[in-house]
């Protein structure tokens, strides 16, 4: 590898038209933007700053950042984590842009992909899951067999390598956990895979991860705990997302389900299987049977409550009698005790497992009861579906502190990047207000750079300026007939991004048939097929169109002429009355600042330049994004949507 140690670090020798990787790729392009960004980012490690960078599409930001990376972890002899959202990104890095530069660079590094300890099967569990199968579960055998079959003969030993989908039971069942591992003890500790998997994460220079698994050791270090080796750099790409994945590590989820997949794992009436499922626990299956009818009267009362309620399920403390932690620590403690007199270490690890968790979910439950975190909202919601399930959720006001705490402030140097962390066009680094305020950031280096790509004349923004606006009772049947112009003038090759499953169904029913009428296959979002198996058939056909929400809105690439046009029914708005937005919004409020232009319209701009986003992937991609929402257009406030988004030809429709 090309040594920077003792120099400045020459981007030109690597970056350059005749540099290192125009030698290894012939295909490159030499881009000022992505020699600016590797420059930053070497800079801030080398320097230990902290550093924000938005970097357009086409930059290569990977490579702007993933050199340092390894030129720094060469230097200090140290190692550096790089954090994903996506796995397609994570798997864009472990399986081809790490391996490009080891054979490119010549530099003898290792890089690892982490994985949550849960996502590798356990094979001590797994045989006593065997041994006990027809005790445990509800179907048969067929399905522990084939794991065991699948376990003599796979090499990772993680979810990801099964070429079946064992039920969530089995799973739970099997997987490993670290409060139920024997370690060193383990006969199987030699051949296990979750060991395995993190003797290479001790000698690697550069581990991969996501967000989720970051956040997971952050919050662990606080507690001189950690399931990660030790890091000295962060880099976290796709950065826009770490305050929504903080929201779900520094809050709570309740959930009637939770509860049930506890308690039947332990013993199920219906089907007489679980844990206790043998006569000489009788005792203990009461205690169960005591859990399971105080669960039933406990989300009763909640959901009477709620459908009570006329607000928005923003909860008081006590707002419903606590009539089930006390059954849940009798049974808890009656597993302790149970585990103390059983001789089989298998069966006596399975029961302090349930008696761990039934700790946490009696804390939790206690926890949002009392509402113990003042600087938190807690809501309650009812989602109808085949069971109604009542959730009861708690997140952050300003999940900041939390970040700053377990990140910024332990470690040296912190890389942010996404090519959506800006939301306009301030001065002074200003664009990178929002982004900052709500992660934690203070003291920061950043730098924003636009796509090497020529949106001129790649892409034509149309906006309806005379449709009613997206509230209004005439704007459903006014937009679907634009959709239907809009399509027609792409011959398909479309998404069109909703920003509520509830408005994307009612479209989907009003266009079925007329896409039907022209052959021009519909996907849709949430009737049936997953996200994966849509976004395939829709690269596949490349005269579909996809009616897509949320997820549809980022992390989608598809390059070349499948997708040609991007509808936005409605600017992204949170919903203001959702408890945790309501609840934000007076708590701006109370700060005496302007909710709306400090934090909904900064929120919805960086949405709204994801999903313009999707259109352009490539230097040879064209096509159109259509805004329906007559709002960009006619409230004051639209002109920040576009200036937001690389400057394109907007167009006025007629």
């Amino acid at each position: 590898m090309i040594d920077f140690a003792g120099q400045d670090f020459d981007v030109e020798e690597i970056f350059g038209s005749a540099g290192a990787i125009s030698k290894g790729y012939p295909a490159y392009e030499d881009r000022p933007q992505q020699k600016q960004m590797a420059s930053a980012v070497y800079n801030a490690l080398h320097n230990h700053r902290h550093l924000a960078v938005e970097a357009g599409t086409g930059v290569g930001k990977s490579f702007a950042y993933l050199i340092p990376a390894l030129e720094i972890a060469k230097q200090h002899e140290c190692r550096i984590l790089i954090s994903t959202y996506t796995i397609t990104l994570q798997e864009q890095l472990i399986n081809k842009d790490l391996p490009f530069l080891s054979r490119l660079l010549d530099n003898n590094f290792t890089a690892v992909l982490a994985k949550g300890r849960n996502n590798f099967v356990c094979r001590r569990r797994l045989e006593f899951a065997t041994r006990r199968g027809q005790g445990l579960f509800d179907s048969d055998m067929a399905t522990l067999i084939r794991l065991g079959n699948w376990a003599k003969q796979t090499e990772d030993g993680s979810l990801s390598d099964i070429g079946f989908s064992p039920s969530p039971q089995i799973w739970q069942s099997v997987m490993s956990e670290h409060g139920n591992c024997k370690g060193r003890n383990c006969p199987h500790f030699n051949k296990c895979f979750y060991w395995r998997n993190r003797r290479r994460l001790e000698s690697a220079q550069i581990i991969v991860a996501n967000h989720a698994l970051l956040f997971s050791d952050l919050v662990l270090r606080q507690q001189n705990v950690s399931i990660l080796p030790e890091y000295r750099y962060v880099i976290i790409d796709e950065a826009h997302n770490i305050e929504h994945v903080a929201e779900d590590h520094f809050g709570l989820n309740i959930s009637d389900g939770r509860v049930s997949f506890i308690l039947n794992g332990l013993y199920n009436q219906k089907t007489k299987k679980g844990l206790l499922a043998r006569a000489e626990y009788a005792e203990a299956v009461e205690l169960v049977k005591s859990c399971q009818n105080a669960q039933a009267d406990f989300f009763k009362a909640v959901g009477r409550w709620f459908e009570a309620d006329r607000g928005n399920g923003s909860t008081r403390p006590g707002f419903v009698s606590d009539c089930i932690s006390e059954h849940i620590k009798k049974l808890r403690l009656g597993l302790a005790k149970l585990a103390g007199g059983i001789e089989d270490a298998d069966e006596k690890f399975e029961l302090l497992r349930f008696a761990e968790m039934l700790g946490g979910l009696e804390a939790d439950i206690k926890s949002f009861l009392s509402h113990d975190d003042k600087d938190c909202v807690h809501w309650v919601e009812s989602e109808k579906n085949k069971r109604k399930t009542i959730t009861l959720q708690s997140a952050p006001l300003n999940p900041a502190a939390n970040i700053k705490k377990c990140l910024f402030e332990e470690f040296e140097s912190v890389i942010l990047t996404s090519a959506t962390l800006c939301t306009g066009e301030g001065k002074g680094g200003q664009e990178f207000n929002y982004f900052a305020e709500r992660n934690g950031l203070d003291d920061f280096d950043k730098l924003k750079l636009g796509s090497p790509f020529d949106y001129q004349k790649q892409v034509v923004m149309y906006i309806e300026p005379d449709l009613p606006e997206p509230n209004a009772a005439a704007f459903a049947e006014a937009a679907a007939e634009k959709i239907r112009k809009y399509i027609k003038q792409t011959s398909g090759s479309a998404f069109v991004l909703f920003t509520s499953y509830q408005m994307l169904q009612q479209f989907a029913e009003m266009l079925g048939d007329w896409f039907s009428e022209n052959s021009i296959e519909l996907l849709v979002q949430g009737a049936g097929a997953d996200r994966a198996e849509l976004l395939r058939r829709f690269k596949e056909d490349t005269g579909s169109v996809l009616f897509g929400t949320d997820s549809f809105w980022q992390g989608v690439d598809v390059p070349g002429a499948a997708l040609s046009n991007v509808i936005i029914t409605k600017l992204p708005f949170a919903v203001p009355t959702h408890p945790l937005i309501a609840g934000r919004i007076e708590h701006i409020k109370t700060k005496g600042q302007n909710p709306f232009f400090s934090y909904q319209l900064p929120a919805a701009i960086i949405k709204f330049k994801q999903g313009f986003g999707r259109l352009i992937r490539s230097k040879t991609d064209t096509g159109i994004v259509v805004v329906l929402d007559s709002r960009i257009a006619s409230k004051g406030y639209g002109r920040e949507f576009i200036s937001a988004i690389e400057k394109c030809r907007v167009e006025m429709a007629d």
